[in-house]
């Protein structure tokens, strides 16, 4: 009996562990199933380095007319622990509408790696969206990095600390026209096993935090700003990502400014194509 009572006892301990998961998918499904109707070509696991998690996705506006079209290279969050770009086509759709190239990268992920591997991962992807993104009708001097959560702290380092993307061969200031980060986490100090472990040992926190390398030049890249930018488009308000979902799982459309669901900004302006 006892050992049926503990049994019973996990079980009711992972039930909203496994509620979350399926409602999470379930606003993915939700959130993605609207993009088929969008007119875009999807060039899917563009390998930018050897290693599984190494790919991207690119998405292409219907009607290029052979010019070149500013780019977003879009990090999705996730603890540094989960996500898959298939999830965020729903970001790519939005983008594309506006008139963007969308690059979705995965990158590797805790407790594969520690920090600052999916830092470095972030930098192999805009690299090769450097490179090869003038062959998509993307436009290599207009890449616009957008992040949210995990995936903002990633393109906050990128935009931050030249280092990571020196590493690769590339100028900063030329590679990353703008950032604009949704809900990162720039600043906070590691306080939980996990975390710990992940950016351990605590000397190098300062590594790991923004406000480390906050005095970017501002002449040439314009800088680190939360929700607010004039380079990248206005977006549907409504447009939420549904990474850490309250358990009602609500549709993904009510999900604004609850807990850690954030809107894509209406704040931005689409941007002038020459």
């Amino acid at each position: 009996m006892d050992d049926l009572k503990d049994r019973c006892s996990r079980i009711l301990l992972l039930a909203p562990l496994l509620l979350m998961s399926a409602c999470t998918q379930a606003a993915f499904t939700a959130a993605n199933l609207p993009t088929h109707l969008v007119e875009m070509a999807v060039e899917h696991d563009q390998v930018y380095g050897p290693e599984p998690s190494q790919k991207l996705d690119i998405y292409v506006p219907a009607n290029t007319k052979n010019k070149l079209m500013d780019v977003v290279v879009f990090f999705y969050g996730g603890r540094w622990t989960y996500g898959a770009k298939e999830d965020y086509r729903f970001v790519a759709a939005t983008f594309v509408k506006e008139g963007f190239v969308v690059v979705i990268p995965d990158y590797r992920k805790y407790p594969q790696v520690r920090f600052p591997v999916f830092v470095e991962d972030g930098a192999k992807a805009l690299s090769w969206a450097s490179d090869h993104i003038a062959e998509f009708h993307g436009d290599p001097t207009r890449v616009h990095v957008v992040g949210h959560s995990a995936g903002a702290h990633i393109g906050a380092l990128l935009a931050a600390d030249p280092h990571y993307l020196a590493d690769e061969g590339k100028d900063r200031s030329l590679t990353i026209h703008d950032f604009s980060g949704l809900a990162g986490p720039y600043a906070f100090t590691p306080d939980e096993p996990d975390l710990e472990d992940m950016f351990s040992p605590p000397q190098n926190y300062p590594n790991m935090q923004v406000t480390t390398f906050n005095e970017a030049p501002r002449s040439k890249l314009r800088g680190i700003t939360e929700l607010k930018h004039v380079e990248l488009p206005e977006i549907i308000a409504g447009l939420s990502l549904p990474l850490h979902i309250p358990l009602d799982c609500l549709p993904v459309r009510s999900l604004s400014y609850r807990g850690h669901i954030v809107p894509i900004g209406p704040k931005f302006s689409t941007p002038q194509h020459s």
